[in-house]
């Protein structure tokens, strides 16, 4: 399986927002992440339901939504009318894992789970088959632009084990501080799919910067 790349709209100039959605269109980014901040989950206050809508006006390609939000059951039918076609949730706000993924299934989308950097990924052993994604936090959830955990590697490989241990077809993506100097790594540790944000919208050729780590990570 091809190894992805998804850039982080959350990084993207909000002022210039259909211009670098444009960018990403002609890109060789397979994916594009939009996280879904309410300020209460997590420190900060991103967007919601009206930019994604108008992200998906000028974009093909596959959405992957992440709600950092508290309660996301109450959205789930909103978010798959707006064209998301991964929406994860947070493992620790969801009261009923199982029930929230039925759900996002039962609206037609992929169902991923995200665990924060002091989650443990054993938690998630019981509902792993019905998981699309694991979304693997390398950075305390909020902002964009924060250092890489170095303990992601060890997490990621525990978790591709009990993966294959199952023979379930669950993807690994990581969120948070990645760069051309971990992806490697990153994938070689048992990663599917990263999630770049600062790295690639604050580089002086995003383009290229995404072209770069598409070769890194599928060579």
């Amino acid at each position: 399986m091809k190894n992805i790349i998804a850039p982080s709209v959350l990084a993207a100039d909000f002022g210039n927002l259909q211009r670098d959605i444009e960018m990403l269109e002609k890109s060789q980014a397979e994916w594009v992440h939009i996280d879904v901040m309410d300020g209460v989950f997590v420190p900060n206050i991103s967007f919601g339901m009206p930019v994604l809508k108008a992200i998906h006006q000028h974009t093909t390609k596959f959405l992957d939504v992440h709600l950092m939000i508290v309660d996301p059951d109450r959205y789930i039918a909103d978010f798959a009318k707006l064209g998301a076609q991964m929406l994860t949730v947070h493992y620790e706000a969801c009261n009923h894992l199982h029930r929230s993924l039925q759900a996002i299934k039962a609206h037609g989308m992929q169902a991923g789970v995200a665990i924060n950097p002091h989650t443990n990924v054993s938690l998630l052993e019981d509902c792993l088959q019905d998981i699309d994604m694991v979304c693997v936090m390398s950075v305390n959830p909020g902002f964009g632009g924060q250092h890489f955990i170095e303990n992601t590697y060890r997490k990621v490989t525990k978790l591709k084990d009990m993966i294959i241990q199952q023979g379930a077809s669950t993807k690994i993506e990581i969120d948070g501080g990645v760069t051309n100097k971990n992806a490697k790594k990153l994938i070689e540790a048992g990663a599917d799919v990263l999630v770049a944000g600062s790295f690639v919208f604050n580089a002086e050729n995003p383009t290229q910067t995404i072209s770069d780590l598409v070769q890194i990570i599928n060579s």
